[in-house]
């Protein structure tokens, strides 16, 4: 099993910066691509950005160009760098890692919740 654990949320401005991170903890080898994905009120959770072993990465196009996906594969964390941040990006912001077998379900962290004032 795995534990996924983020930090870095809260409150901010607009146009203010806030950087996640997600530290893995327990069978970490079972980790392949790692990703944050997002869920505001009343909506479905959202990709936000991803990332794989090599370091290539995705992102919705809400927010590239603002938000960066980073991850250090020795300490099993990822980040998320996000600048110019919009009230739009207010949600719970959950950690992902996908398992390496393809048949086996997708780890989660609990959330942190990013709150964007106007």
């Amino acid at each position: 099993q795995v534990q996924l654990v983020e930090s870095g949320g809260g409150l901010v401005q607009a146009g203010g910066s806030l950087r996640l991170s997600c530290t893995a903890s327990g069978n970490t080898f079972s980790i392949n691509a790692m990703g944050w994905y997002r869920q505001a009120p009343g909506k479905q959770r959202e990709l936000v950005a991803g990332i794989g072993t090599g370091g290539s990465t995705n992102y919705a196009d809400s927010v590239k160009g603002r938000f960066t996906i980073s991850r250090d594969n020795a300490k099993n964390t990822v980040y998320l760098q996000m600048n110019s941040l919009k009230p739009e990006d207010t949600a719970v912001y959950y950690c992902n890692a996908e398992h390496y077998d393809p048949g086996e379900p997708d780890y989660w962290g609990r959330g942190t919740q990013v709150t964007v004032s106007s």
